[in-house]
């Protein structure tokens, strides 16, 4: 089968649908979509709340909790232990197929029935302003992160242990301030290092020790912005640069960014691949097209896809973990096998479309929040041969009397679920990281917005109050209302957070948590892909990269970085 270009429905953009993707559709059984894969992901990442904390209330008691869903968003909130109890059974919910009305407007009414967990957690310790985690101990305000031990405001930490403002930071201790960053320890204001130890303000550093302000080193010991110097001069120099202050600190980052930008950048980030393009990815083969991928084979437009082996899937976003044979779905794994469209589902799902927030269920279509269930269609038991008879019937109802959403979009059968149905407002979500709105904009195209109301405090330190120096700190600081120096929002720093800072000899930042987040997120590479011409001198090689020509980074081929690098 030859590559079609078609043109899709939401951006109007033109885009191909290659050989391959059709032999995968046709795999699974569904038709090629009609939206471009940057839509297609935008829409499941509109379905995923990645750190947004709300008060709520509880369904069942009333009593207040802290939960990633809106109180706005018309579902109802329990805590995960009610939601496994034996309190409720989601086939007391169940509903006869309407072929008078669009499937998905029958699906959505019945989402806003059943109620669904606060926060997305399990094997947690002392760990009760996380979410979307699991086996955590002693953190606070760690989102999307698992098997982690004293780590304070972190997103996409892996086994890891006291570190603090991190994102997407594996087996590692004792680091501050990054991205991107595998086994180190005490690495500090830095991206994309591998195996460093007391290394600050730099980036793509491999095996490195003792080393500030550096760039595409490898294991090197004793280096400033690339120099090199003998212990003795280093330890002299390091006095020199104070980097113990908070003003120093700030110009360093700016250095640091700077000289970066005058060295080559690898087109492609990720170690120990095969055949594979996108961003970050890693330990992977065959995988085309995504960001942030790990342990996957043969996976294609996919991002945040980590942890056990991933295999055969196209278009899934958040988690994976031992995915085979998945499309589009979002925030699901832990054994999903030959399934679609989903979110919210895990473990160990098989055979399930167009269903949210089920668990250990398979041959489930349109379903919500069932347990340990099969052959259910919205959430009414049928015995196997209905289930069979009728499901087919479903699916051409959704090709004649499809949903259409406010834009004008056509949701037959094989495209994911419209943002438009999000429970999340789409400030809230991944896709406002990755592709911002105004809130105008989003109410325009029919999305929700919810703002996270901010209590009114007196504000007992501005942030040029603070002093320059942890040393300085006095213990009373976790008493105070600091004002950030970005928002101007209330924030404190906790006791434990002081505790890192004293050890790490790290001021008390200026800004609020939030605002530090947004820090590291705009440093991040966005998953697009450009194509562009190696900026080697007499190299022709040309390359698909996450760099975008704007930001006149030095980019390079393959074989020139290595030559370069190495």
């Amino acid at each position: 089968m030859e590559s079609q270009t078609k043109t899709c429905q939401n951006c109007k953009n033109d885009f191909t649908i290659e050989p391959d993707d059709f032999l995968f559709y046709k795999k699974l059984k569904v038709p090629a979509p009609t939206f471009c894969p940057e839509c297609r992901m935008i829409r499941r990442f509109a379905f995923r709340n990645q750190k947004n904390l709300f008060k709520n209330k509880d369904h069942f008691t009333g009593e207040q909790l802290f939960s990633l869903i809106p109180p706005d968003s018309g579902i109802s909130v329990i805590t995960q232990e009610e939601w496994y109890s034996d309190k409720w059974d989601g086939t007391d919910y169940g509903e006869d197929f309407d072929f008078s009305i669009p499937f998905l407007n029958q699906l959505f009414n019945l989402h806003k029935k059943i109620p669904q967990f606060n926060l997305n957690v399990s094997r947690m310790v002392n760990s009760p302003y996380s979410g979307n985690a699991e086996n955590l101990k002693n953190c606070y305000m760690v989102f999307n992160s698992r098997d982690n031990e004293d780590c304070i405001y972190g997103m996409g930490i892996y086994n890891s242990r006291n570190c603090t403002d991190c994102l997407d930071v594996y087996d590692s201790e004792f680091c501050y301030d990054g991205f991107w960053i595998r086994n180190c320890n005490r690495t500090h204001f830095s991206e994309e290092c591998i195996q460093c130890s007391n290394v600050s303000f730099s980036k793509n550093c491999v095996g490195c020790m003792n080393c500030v302000g550096c760039v595409n080193l490898r294991n090197k010991s004793y280096c400033i912005f690339n120099e090199q110097f003998s212990k003795e001069e280093f330890n002299k120099k390091l006095e020199e640069l104070k980097i113990d202050t908070y003003n120093n600190i700030e110009e360093l980052k700016i250095l640091s960014r700077n000289f970066w930008k005058k060295y080559p950048k690898k087109y492609f980030q990720g170690v120990k691949n095969t055949n594979s393009t996108g961003v970050y990815v890693t330990n992977s083969k065959n995988v085309k097209n995504s960001y942030l991928v790990e342990n996957a084979e043969d996976i294609k437009y996919s991002q945040y896809i980590s942890t056990s082996p991933n295999k055969d899937c196209f278009d899934i976003s958040v988690w994976g973990c031992g995915s085979e044979l998945a499309y589009e779905y979002s925030a699901s794994g832990t054994g999903v096998y030959n399934s679609k469209f989903l979110i919210d589902c895990w473990p160990n799902v098989r055979n399930i479309e167009y269903s949210l927030h089920c668990r250990s269920s398979n041959d489930l279509f349109g379903c919500v929040g069932l347990r340990n269930k099969e052959y259910c269609i919205l959430n009414k038991q049928y015995v196997k041969e209905k289930y069979e008879e009728l499901v087919p019937k479903i699916i051409q109802h959704m090709n004649d009397m499809p949903y259409i959403d406010k834009k004008g979009c056509v949701y037959k059968y094989g495209e994911f679920f419209p943002v438009e149905f999000s429970w999340y407002g789409y400030n809230n979500t991944m896709a406002q990281e990755f592709f911002p709105l105004t809130k105008d904009e989003a109410i325009e195209n029919g999305y929700s917005w919810f703002e996270i109301p901010r209590s009114q405090y007196k504000i007992d330190l501005t942030s040029n109050q603070l002093p320059e120096k942890i040393s300085e700190t006095s213990e009373d600081i976790i008493n105070k209302i600091i004002s950030c120096e970005m928002c101007n929002n209330a924030f404190r720093v906790i006791k434990e957070e002081v505790a890192f800072y004293k050890r790490e000899n790290i001021p008390v930042p200026h800004k609020c948590p939030d605002c530090r987040y947004q820090d590291r997120i705009f440093r991040r590479i966005k998953p697009h892909l450009y194509k562009r011409l190696c900026m080697s001198n007499g190299c022709d090689n040309t390359f698909e990269t996450g760099y975008d020509p704007k930001d006149k980074d030095i980019v390079y081929c393959e074989s020139c970085y290595q030559k370069e690098v190495y």
